[in-house]
């Protein structure tokens, strides 16, 4: 059975326009020049995104016997912004021009500095407006989740979760710069960094917190684990997909964006891992040029698929898939959100974008 998601997609939207307009109040009230940083974030939160962590937060929630109401669906929200800071930054460190079809932020600001005829470096402009609104999605992901209204024990069950969330990103996130720094191409590496870049940050944490805003005993909140922790690396293995073999029409990112920028992803591990001498050595050398055409592309895909990479990662996307659903199977969740939580595993492992 199908669940729509999207009414819950439109509370969690509604949540963060309320948000976000009360919050463009307070820099005009403090500078008219700082509007443009409140459209921007506005634009750039309100304008995309599949609202996922939220929707796993949320089912977490009822799962765990929790009642639905706005100040939860808007405390939950908060997670939209974690997303927006970390998406902004990443943006910046990666130098993509582009996110969900759009300018990146730090490109919109670096053409709005050369538009205006401004004194300084334009790009240099850009990423320092980046870095700014990043931290203060951040900052305001704290505020919407400790302001929301929920009741202040229950938030304090959840905040360990939410911070030690923050920390994992942030520490994952360092481990894919670094690897791509130190050129580790190994399995293990690519496996950790997608567990802390995205598997712990997308799912499980999320779950968690949702679980633990509704009170969740121990044992469900091991199940959720259990369900959490495998999807969310399926997650990133399929994003990691997507990012080499992805149809940019849907996935917002010029193809091939994740080879250019040298990313040591599991699908790049396992060709290295799989490859023989010559194959290593095409990949060693295209692997991270910023100028690479679509025929180097098209070169690092004939590797990843030969090798046998992309067909590991199919693999390992199914077992984890599958390690998902008996963990679900065998939790002590209301039976409402056990169906969409069901659900959830197929929107987020047979994506397309």
């Amino acid at each position: 059975m199908n669940h729509d998601h999207a009414p819950l997609q439109r509370r969690v939207t509604a949540a963060l326009e309320s948000f976000l307009t009360a919050q463009r109040g307070r820099l005009s009230a403090i500078d008219s020049a700082l509007l443009p940083v409140a459209d921007a974030l506005a634009e750039f939160v309100l304008g995309g995104g599949k609202r996922m962590r939220p929707a796993f937060a949320y089912w977490g929630f009822v799962g765990a016997g929790g009642a639905d109401t706005d100040a939860v669906v808007a405390c939950l929200s908060s997670l939209e912004l974690v997303q927006a800071s970390a998406l902004i930054h990443d943006d910046v460190m990666d130098a993509s021009d582009t996110r969900r079809g759009l300018p990146a932020i730090h490109r919109r600001f670096a053409d709005r500095h050369a538009a205006e005829g401004w004194a300084g470096d334009s790009e240099a402009f850009g990423r320092a407006a980046a870095i700014l609104l990043g931290d203060l999605c951040l900052a305001w992901s704290d505020e919407l989740f400790d302001g929301a209204g929920v009741d202040t024990v229950a938030v304090a069950r959840a905040r360990p979760v939410f911070d030690e969330m923050r920390t994992e990103v942030m520490a994952g996130q360092y481990l894919d710069v670094l690897a791509v720094a130190t050129r580790d191409t190994s399995l293990e590496r690519a496996s950790k960094i997608a567990v802390y870049k995205s598997a712990k940050y997308t799912i499980e944490r999320p779950i968690l917190m949702g679980g633990a805003l509704a009170g969740a005993e121990e044992p469900l909140l091991k199940a959720y684990s259990a369900y959490g922790l495998p999807l969310g690396e399926a997650f990133q293995l399929r994003d990691d997909e997507l990012g080499v073999f992805g149809d940019p029409a849907v996935t917002g990112k010029p193809a091939g964006d994740d080879l250019r920028e040298g990313k040591r992803t599991y699908l790049v591990a396992a060709a290295m891992a799989a490859g023989t001498p010559a194959q290593r050595e095409v990949v060693s050398t295209l692997l991270g040029d910023p100028d690479l055409d679509e025929d180097g592309v098209a070169t690092l895909r004939e590797v990843i698929v030969s090798t046998g990479a992309l067909a590991t990662v199919e693999a390992r996307i199914s077992e984890l898939t599958a390690a998902a659903h008996d963990a679900l199977d065998g939790a002590p969740v209301e039976p409402g959100a056990r169906a969409v939580l069901t659900d959830l595993i197929t929107a987020a492992t047979r994506r397309a974008g």
